[in-house]
């Protein structure tokens, strides 16, 4: 996705993927097939591009440090991308900075994670430092009897456990940064979670003290810049009324994300543009909105083998909404594309209704207004 913007302004886009088969591959021109975990592999490919940047957290820490020693421009560099590698590492650095955090404590057996379970009250959310995403890692404990059940999940070493936040929404603050330190965010999102996985995404938030939305916004910039973050970099956040300043920061991920799909149609400068231009150190691109709202409506793989299939359906149905498929094949459960809708604010339940229903056509191959 970040291949149209790429052409666009002119740049060559290179890609490293695992795999021939990687969605990524036929985007661009020139894509290498290689281990991204294989420290050689890396530099090889980091020697024939002027910066080296991510679409996911997984690439060692150990490996980037290196590259970065060996004068490669890596952003985000190490030392700000190991805060959305390790959620341990990311807590720590939130209480720091002394922003709004859920009570949390690193726990090594299940004896810590019954005593963090009592003193703060069950239950209790315990996390896999690295490597969980959509709700993979993500483990709720009922009590203490249920803590005895996690010793297989103390293999790896320490976890994180978390106090179970009684929130009402689940926000989310975009920002994009500079390595010369120019930064700007985008409108505070509504992202709504089904299962664990980004469902839907309202922009702006609807109904958001507007003290809320600016202090949130302000906390995301914050972490960008102290932690020293390049690219774009979302806050994912609870909205907690009564609590603090109205939110506690959930997770950070420092790349273009989910949560910023919208962007695309929504924005005048969509995400994957401005993370382009934040690594490349060019002046940031405006982040105002189009028009009043856009809804982004993800869908996961369902019973349609062939997406494009669908399309005339689709497009014919809902003509107003952009579509944005993935390359990817198609597995139950799996992201496979989003659907952006852009109108008025006083629009949105027609925008809701829009988005999905352009969705539900791709994923199942049949129009839900028109089933018996």
């Amino acid at each position: 996705m970040m291949a149209p913007a790429a052409t666009a302004l002119g740049f060559e886009l290179r890609v490293l993927a695992e795999g021939p088969d990687v969605s990524a591959v036929p985007a661009v021109a020139n894509a290498t097939v290689g281990d991204y975990r294989d420290l050689q592999v890396l530099a090889d490919f980091a020697a024939g591009v002027d910066v080296l940047t991510f679409d996911h957290e997984h690439v060692p820490g150990g490996h980037l440090s290196a590259l970065v020693e060996k004068g490669f421009n890596v952003q985000p560099g190490p030392d700000a991308l190991i805060h959305a590698q390790d959620k341990l590492v990311m807590r720590a650095a939130v209480e720091r900075l002394g922003l709004p955090n859920p009570g949390w404590a690193e726990v090594a057996d299940v004896e810590e994670l019954a005593a963090f379970g009592e003193s703060i009250g069950w239950p209790v959310v315990l996390k896999t430092p690295r490597g969980g995403y959509d709700g993979k890692g993500v483990r709720i404990v009922a009590d203490g009897a249920a803590a005895r059940e996690c010793a297989d999940w103390f293999g790896a070493g320490p976890l994180l456990a978390e106090e179970k936040v009684p929130f009402t929404r689940e926000l989310s603050a975009l920002v994009a940064r500079t390595p010369g330190g120019q930064s700007t965010a985008w409108p505070v999102v509504h992202s709504i979670q089904v299962d664990g996985v980004c469902d839907e995404v309202i922009a702006p938030a609807q109904d958001l003290d507007p003290a809320v939305a600016e202090a949130a916004a302000a906390a995301a910039l914050r972490l960008a810049e102290e932690l020293g973050v390049t690219g774009v970099m979302a806050a994912e956040l609870f909205e907690t009324p009564g609590r603090g300043p109205g939110f506690l920061v959930n997770e950070l991920a420092m790349r273009p994300h989910n949560s910023g799909h919208w962007t695309m149609d929504g924005s005048l400068t969509g995400q994957f543009e401005q993370h382009l231009r934040a690594v490349l150190d060019l002046p940031l691109g405006a982040t105002g909105l189009l028009s009043g709202a856009t809804v982004m409506k993800n869908f996961l793989g369902g019973p349609n083998p062939d997406l494009f299939a669908a399309y005339p359906l689709a497009m014919a149905a809902e003509p107003a909404v952009k579509i944005h498929t993935y390359g990817k094949s198609v597995r139950p459960g799996r992201k496979i594309g989003h659907v952006n809708a852009v109108g008025a604010a006083g629009d949105l339940p027609a925008l809701r209704r829009s988005a999905g229903r352009a969705a539900a056509i791709i994923r199942d191959g049949r129009d839900p207004l028109k089933e018996n």
